[in-house]
């Protein structure tokens, strides 16, 4: 079994996860380290202005935004908050 990933976030995110209540900060830290750091192809393509981008549900409004480097095997978090407007 590979490493998995390190996981890196934007100044952006970190005001992001600053915003979240202490559950929401738990099941971040959960869905990081045991899904995404080991499969980071389990969140969804998005397409359009954030093709390139992937999304993984966080609530039922908020989702994780994320784009991942193979070459450095690293997770770039942009944004953990909606992307509903806000």
């Amino acid at each position: 079994m590979s490493e998995p990933y390190q996981i890196r976030f934007t100044r952006e995110a970190i005001k992001d996860v600053q915003k979240l209540t202490p559950k929401l900060k738990d099941k971040l830290k959960v869905i990081l380290g045991k899904v995404l750091a080991v499969n980071p192809s389990a969140g969804k393509e998005l397409v359009g202005d954030l093709k390139g981008f992937s999304a993984y549900r966080l609530t039922l409004c908020d989702r994780i935004v994320y784009t991942v480097s193979e070459s450095e095997r690293t997770i770039y978090i942009h944004r953990a908050r909606t992307h509903y407007g806000e």
